[in-house]
């Protein structure tokens, strides 16, 4: 039921964001994380995936306020504090330098548009390939998960740093909200196909 429902409001989401109105793109976006926490709880699902969802939905609405950008990204990092603690352990090598050498390209290229926010954006956006990184511990689903978070995260610097991309606000949001989707199942069930590794359960 959860599922089904989140699923409808991400359908309804991502068509409000071409065809609005705007009080419907706010609303839905505020329900896409509680009930995907709610699935999971469900299922009998990991305390901190919860938790990183409840810092998720509330970085979702800090962020649709003007001036809030920081707060919603403290929230957001916050989630990936989560999710990193739960998928904790040692990765392969050749992942950590694939996703640092990604890290560090797309800083160098963005760093000068960034402006202000160049420091809260480096910082966050290590934690964020964090949880690419150690989610690649666990299984297929999570790994391909925290790669669309880090890609969804990193539309929203492009845009950011003045890049205009064509329909750029469904592209941050679909691949978001398929990185929450895939994060959340991946871990919310007994059976996985391990990525390059294994994350103790938690």
């Amino acid at each position: 039921m959860f599922r089904n429902a989140f699923w409808a409001c991400s359908a309804i989401h991502l068509i409000s964001l071409i065809t609005g109105p705007t009080w419907l793109e706010w609303v839905t976006k505020a329900l896409l994380m509680p009930l995907l926490a709610a699935w999971v709880i469900s299922r009998g699902g990991p305390r901190l995936v919860v938790a990183a969802l409840g810092f998720s939905w509330l970085g979702d609405v800090l962020l649709q306020f003007d001036g809030l950008f920081i707060a919603g990204m403290g929230a957001f990092a916050l989630a990936h504090v989560c999710y990193v603690t739960y998928f904790a352990g040692r990765p392969r090598i050749a992942v950590v330098a694939g996703y640092a050498v990604a890290w560090a390209v797309l800083m160098a290229l963005l760093w000068p548009s960034l402006g202000a926010l160049q420091i809260p954006i480096a910082l966050y956006s290590l934690l964020l390939t964090a949880t690419a990184v150690m989610s690649t511990r666990h299984s297929l689903a999570a790994a391909v998960g925290g790669g669309l978070f880090l890609l969804s995260d990193t539309l929203i610097a492009v845009r950011l740093a003045g890049i205009d991309l064509p329909l750029g606000g469904v592209l941050v949001m679909s691949t978001y909200i398929a990185a929450q989707y895939l994060l959340a199942s991946a871990t919310s069930r007994r059976d996985h196909t391990p990525a390059y590794g294994t994350a103790a359960a938690r």
